[in-house]
């Protein structure tokens, strides 16, 4: 086998990149020590961006050995970014204020039944609600959205309620481990059963007979034993928080921006639009709010100057000036 220099300097920056991701602390570092830089070395301290970072320098390299654009195009061009496009428009929707009011406003009523039922507090049953069902609702609204949901109701629960490191290291591992398994109900939602369900001939109620009863099983077992470890650790609830109240018309639009993004999950031209549908009626909606708060502040305030003295003196003189 002869590798090409493409082959060498790509395989030598996806080690470089590897290496990189395990000294992102270091980056950070840099951008507390050198403030006048820190948008950078925060940049080059996010994992996320790291291969994004050296995968740009390599179609960079490519260019310039091609004597060339043209040739990093048309490699780009060739490459299919069905699952990343997908994966990104799922976490948006997921993500938005009416679809996690649906999911915590879920997560209530179930952990509130579980409580009555085994008389156990609302606290620890909502922590093993939402490391139990959220991941299994993988299955339908696939894993990366269950993801997102999971993480931030248990950021607003759970992270930023406490700085016990042992309760977050033994949740965010559960919760990585569920999110990864609980998809395995369907045969459309885990990646890995996807890849092999329509090649195999394998529909949904084979994957549950087959896959689907072991995996629910192991995500139960799996919260369960974490929430009778951590449970004496879990923060005490708030009293004074207040539940956010949600239009139902607008919860049930987002749900239905989801489940269309869901159903067209192999057809990029459609789900994408559909995000940008989806963002441009929250910007156009934003936007409109604050236009019509600008006109409504605008007039309230020239009412409130046309009560004033002088103003009121010169209407009375007929003043134009």
């Amino acid at each position: 086998m002869n590798p090409t220099t493409l082959q060498i300097i790509a395989t030598t920056l996806f080690g470089i990149a590897v290496l990189h991701t395990f000294s992102s602390s270091f980056f950070e570092h840099l951008a507390h020590k050198q403030p006048n830089h820190s948008g950078l070395w925060h940049l080059l301290g996010e994992v996320e961006a790291v291969f994004g970072f050296w995968a740009m320098i390599l179609i960079v390299f490519m260019a310039f050995a091609a004597g060339g654009y043209q040739p990093s195009v048309e490699y780009l061009e060739s490459r299919n970014y069905t699952e990343p496009l997908f994966v990104f428009a799922i976490m948006v929707v997921a993500a938005s204020r009416p679809v996690l009011h649906f999911a915590s406003e879920l997560v209530r009523l179930v952990s509130g039944l579980l409580s009555q039922l085994f008389r156990i507090n609302n606290v620890t049953t909502s922590y093993f609600v939402t490391l139990a069902m959220v991941p299994l609702l993988g299955s339908f609204i696939t894993e990366p959205a269950a993801m997102t949901l999971a993480a931030l109701l248990l950021k607003k629960k759970v992270f930023s309620q406490t700085s016990n490191a042992k309760l977050m290291y033994l949740t965010i591992g559960v919760l990585f481990v569920n999110i990864s398994i609980g998809g395995a109900l369907t045969s459309f939602a885990a990646p890995p059963i996807l890849m092999v369900a329509s090649a195999w001939g394998w529909d949904t109620a084979y994957v549950f007979q087959t896959f689907g009863v072991k995996a629910a099983l192991a995500v139960i077992v799996n919260a369960t034993l974490v929430t009778l470890l951590v449970r004496k650790d879990l923060p005490k609830a708030n009293a004074n928080h207040q539940n956010d109240v949600m239009p139902l018309f607008v919860v049930a639009v987002h749900l239905l921006f989801l489940a269309g993004i869901v159903v067209f999950a192999h057809h990029p031209v459609v789900f994408m639009g559909l995000l940008l549908f989806f963002m441009g009626c929250i910007l156009l909606g934003r936007f409109g709010s604050a236009w019509r708060f600008a006109a409504v502040v605008v007039t309230t305030d020239f009412r409130k100057h046309e009560q004033h003295p002088c103003l009121l003196r010169c209407n009375s003189l007929d003043c134009h000036h």
